[in-house]
């Protein structure tokens, strides 16, 4: 399970880009590197990591389903996923 700072942060990532979203599809479609580079580094959507919506984990991330493959794989085993079936793992 991730640390609750680490959930933070990303969760204050997602805040900055959404806040300049609009402010850097401008700035790229003008060319202006210059006003690019003078807004928050951590307001790229680059920056985001994608973790697992239950847990947290960064690691193992299946964007299909937005959980991590072994919380993917509990909840196949117990049938809570529609449309899998346990295979020979």
């Amino acid at each position: 399970m991730a640390k609750e700072s680490m959930k933070a942060r990303e969760v204050k990532r997602k805040k900055l880009v959404e806040k300049y979203a609009a402010k850097r599809a401008k700035l790229k479609a003008e060319g202006d590197y210059i006003g690019l580079s003078k807004l928050p580094k951590n307001s790229s959507a680059i920056r985001m990591h994608n973790r697992c919506t239950l847990t947290g984990r960064p690691k193992g991330y299946m964007r299909q389903f937005g959980l991590s493959r072994i919380t993917f794989r509990e909840m196949a085993s117990a049938g809570l996923i529609p449309g899998i079936k346990k295979a020979s793992w």
